[in-house]
């Protein structure tokens, strides 16, 4: 994949850039909104960019992509790629503008490395990012080719339920009276909501109905700050009309599921959850399912009557409910704590939540024996798990 002359030029220049992309990716963002204000009016999620999440984020995929390709330049990092395409997809980002990055990315490292920069190092990181850039091309290619329904659709909302204080459910039907595609239990759509100042903004959501409905059913936690949430939970009520992307996401149930499984959720991160116990309560899974939800207290506890009502329905199930406060019998006081949990040979596990439980829970999963191959993730919002100030 990448040439022999290349990766022992990225190789020798890696420290020295990897410590400077904090800054490259700052000025690329800037450069990029300067030159494309439509770009973060209506693309770009507008809080991730003002807290620096995304740029933090670009930062360690770009640095880890280049990492694995100087350590193992016969293979791809898939894994990794297949998140990105698959966030991309639903974004509905188009292969012409990986050239529009290019250009500013890499004006970018020239202005905060100067002359470091020589034409080989420059022709060494232009590889890397073609590499990648190409890789992704490529794969958002085949799920637009292979997607089931069309890109973006118009949806009504049939029903608005209030879970907790700050989490409502919207079941949506698509205006077009179109069929509804099945999804796969795990996938999210993007949803593109127009705000108060002409912004078109969107956010992706959890599917967290059972797959096979008529409907698309999405859960929203109201998030400090969130401006699309905000606006969801204030003026989204039976009847209105949102615009949502086909379903997408890589942390799926596979299709063979003969093995004992862990769902382990915090918070929001429950959404995809109920979708993979309804699906499993659907293919009467009958091997052990181990369901672990942590939350600041029941009354925060979302979706909770679901995950319970699919839990019954399997033959071999156990609930383990942590809350922070209010814990009521039957359940467990404080953070997730796996050592009394038995966890079966050939475990296959699924985590969704904030970024610190599901390192917390992984490790444990490894100490209990789980292979790391067989810990599944999904992150809400930017993936920082490879950033160094994750």
């Amino acid at each position: 994949m990448l040439s022999e002359q290349s990766a022992a030029t990225v190789r020798a220049t890696l420290p020295a850039v990897g410590a400077a992309l904090d800054e490259i990716t700052e000025r690329f963002y800037a450069g990029l909104f300067a030159a494309r204000p439509d770009l973060l009016r209506d693309l770009f999620n507008r809080g991730n960019q003002a807290s620096g999440t995304q740029r933090r984020a670009l930062a360690g995929s770009i640095a880890a992509f280049a990492t694995y390709l100087v350590e193992h330049p016969d293979e791809r990092p898939d894994a990794m790629l297949a998140r990105i395409t698959h966030k991309h997809a639903s974004l509905g980002v188009a292969p012409e503008q990986y050239a529009l990055v290019h250009e500013h990315l890499f004006a970018a490292i020239a202005d905060v490395l100067g002359g470091a920069v020589t034409p080989e190092v420059a022709a060494a990181w232009d590889e890397v990012y073609w590499l990648m850039a190409l890789a992704l091309i490529a794969m958002e290619k085949r799920l637009y080719e292979d997607s089931r329904e069309p890109g973006r659709r118009q949806w009504e909302v049939v029903e608005r339920v209030q879970e907790t204080p700050d989490v409502i459910t919207l079941r949506l039907r698509p205006l077009d009276g179109g069929p509804v595609a099945d999804f796969r239990a795990g996938e999210y759509v993007s949803v593109r909501v127009e705000l108060p100042d002409g912004a078109r903004q969107i956010r992706q959501y959890s599917l967290s109905g059972a797959p096979g409905s008529t409907l698309r059913q999405i859960s929203v936690k109201r998030e400090s700050g969130g401006e699309v949430s905000a606006h969801l939970h204030a003026r989204v009520h039976e009847g209105s009309i949102l615009e949502l992307s086909a379903p997408c996401g890589d942390l799926t149930l596979d299709e063979v599921t003969d093995r004992p499984l862990l769902l382990a959720s915090a918070g929001i991160g429950v959404t995809p959850m109920i979708a993979m116990l309804a699906q499993l309560a659907q293919d009467g899974h009958a091997w052990r399912v181990t369901v672990v939800h942590a939350d600041r207290s029941p009354t925060t506890h979302a979706l909770r009557t679901d995950q319970e009502t699919y839990a019954t329905k399997l033959p071999d199930s156990k609930l383990h409910f942590w809350y922070e406060e209010g814990a009521p019998e039957g359940t467990r006081a404080g953070r997730v704590d796996l050592t009394e949990i038995p966890v079966a040979p050939g475990t296959r596990a699924y985590l969704c939540g904030p970024l610190p439980f599901m390192r917390a829970v992984r490790a444990q999963l490894l100490g209990k024996g789980v292979a790391a191959a067989d810990i599944r993730y999904e992150v809400f919002g930017p993936d920082l798990w490879l950033t160094r100030e994750s």
